[in-house]
């Protein structure tokens, strides 16, 4: 099978990006900036050449012949005057068509009278034209030139001067500024290539690590990822080592967890195993005993699985359904439930008047496992009671014994899954009930507490979240 083709780098698509609008923006900046100055020469040319033509119809009108002192009488006198009197700017020339075709001294950019295209041009205008601009291509690029009729009273012929600007020499500069322009753009292209190149190797470093954490992840190891800044990359490298601190927890309860279970359950099997294997089928005696024994042991993995099969519900996210509760009707339905686990002096220490949100049932379920643990380790006719208090910070439902209690080094333990005391209640469970509570409690954004009870025993209490009072707050108490 063969590989998908791998798409380019998020590090080069990002600098390409960058690259390319950067590109396109000095692209647009210089094309802009060449036509605006492009169209403000063109205006300048413009002015310049009306200028000039401007300048000689006051020459024609107002000016004196110099050799004869007296206005202008003569076509071919108007133009070598102007001619000889006007200093031609840079790329700018003159011609005068009289009798006889007349050129500056200096003819500067361009001989006008070596460009036929424009000799036939100001022809083909006719002496009774009027002044208009014009292009013409020529040995030196465009000519924009404006063609005046001269006409004098009492003068018989007639004449045209011409002004002519080379236009692309004109424009010479413009072109050598956008070309130094291209140049610096593109070298500040690959500087920014080469330099963006390397800034984003840097700040995507933290993503090539994390994709080499990920990739080499396992429930044995889990390398975690040095955390370096205050950005958005590095908040992303805390949760994604957070992240892996809660896998790995997860990976190390899972292990424990099947470990514990195949403790668990060995033990049973390997217990109906030797009886079966020491069986005498011919003895009815020891084949009652053997299956009495069996069945005991079959119905305490049947509770063992059943209690696993609750506790891994318990991790999922719905496994409470809240509802308005009722905790007055709540303590006292587990309290006429509780009475049938076993001989005991059941009491009612508090019942909270009020409706919180919660799932009835699950702490139903909670409670009435606090009240069978307490019934296993109590004896018979001691007292167990079950109360509820609705404090400024919490609401608390709990459980009580007047049995031995549980030590304080114990505690932690027996909240954990297969946990058991090791002093004062050494009795024999999955280890699952108290974990299965506390499951209960956190799912309800709360917590189980472990304590001695006032006298002696254990005080076990589920503490939920405080919720505004509904119904009253008040508590009813029973005498003990």
């Amino acid at each position: 099978m063969a590989r998908p083709r791998r798409s380019p780098s998020v590090r080069t698509k990002v600098l390409a990006v960058v690259v390319l609008l950067a590109g396109l923006g000095m692209a647009v900046a210089e094309v802009t900036s060449y036509v605006v100055s492009a169209r403000r020469l063109d205006v300048r040319l413009d002015a310049a050449i009306a200028q000039e033509v401007a300048e000689f119809r006051t020459l024609a009108e107002q000016g004196v012949n110099p050799r004869t002192g007296r206005p202008f009488e003569d076509i071919d006198d108007l133009l070598r005057t102007a001619l000889a009197r006007n200093v031609a700017d840079s790329n700018e020339t003159f011609l005068g068509l009289g009798s006889a075709p007349y050129v500056p001294a200096d003819p500067g950019v361009v001989d006008l009278l070596d460009e036929p295209a424009l000799l036939a041009a100001v022809t083909a205008q006719g002496p009774a034209s009027r002044v208009e601009l014009a292009e013409v291509e020529s040995a030196v690029g465009t000519l924009r030139y404006a063609a005046v009729p001269v006409v004098l009273p009492g003068a018989p012929d007639t004449g045209t001067y011409v002004v002519a600007y080379a236009v692309d020499l004109e424009r010479r500069d413009l072109v050598s500024v956008a070309r130094t322009y291209a140049y610096v753009a593109t070298g500040s292209l690959l500087l920014l290539a080469v330099g963006g190149w390397l800034i984003l190797g840097r700040l995507l470093r933290p993503l090539a690590l994390l994709r080499e954490a990920a990739a080499s992840a396992s429930p044995q190891r889990a390398e975690r990822i040095p955390e370096r800044g205050n950005d958005d990359v590095t908040d992303l490298t805390r949760s994604f080592n957070t992240m892996l601190d809660r896998l790995q927890d997860a990976f190390a309860q899972q292990r424990q967890f099947i470990a514990d279970a195949g403790h668990e359950l060995r033990t049973p099997v390997t217990i109906v195993r030797g009886h079966l294997e020491l069986l005498d089928p011919g003895d009815p005696r020891d084949v009652a005993e053997t299956r009495a024994l069996v069945l005991d042991e079959v119905d305490r993995m049947g509770r063992l699985v059943d209690d696993l099969v609750v506790l891994a519900r318990a991790q999922r996210p719905d496994l409470v359904d809240l509802r308005p509760v009722d905790l007055d009707r709540l303590v006292e339905e587990v309290l006429v439930k509780a009475r049938a686990l076993g001989d005991r002096d059941w009491r009612l220490d508090a019942a909270a008047v009020g409706v919180v949100q919660a799932d009835e049932q699950r702490l139903q379920q909670a409670l009435l496992q606090l009240a069978d643990n307490a019934v296993k380790h109590t004896p018979a006719g001691t007292t167990v009671a079950v109360g509820a208090r609705r404090d400024d910070d919490a609401v608390r439902l709990w459980v009580r014994d007047t049995g031995p209690g549980i030590a304080v080094a114990d505690r932690a333990r027996v909240l954990q899954r297969f946990g058991r005391a090791d002093h004062g209640r050494g009795v024999e469970g999955s280890g699952l009930g108290l974990a299965i509570v506390g499951a209960i409690a956190e799912a309800h954004g709360g917590r189980l507490e472990v304590d001695d009870a006032p006298g002696g025993g254990a005080l076990l209490t589920l503490v939920l979240p405080p919720q505004p009072a509904r119904g009253g707050t008040a508590a009813r108490e029973e005498p003990s």
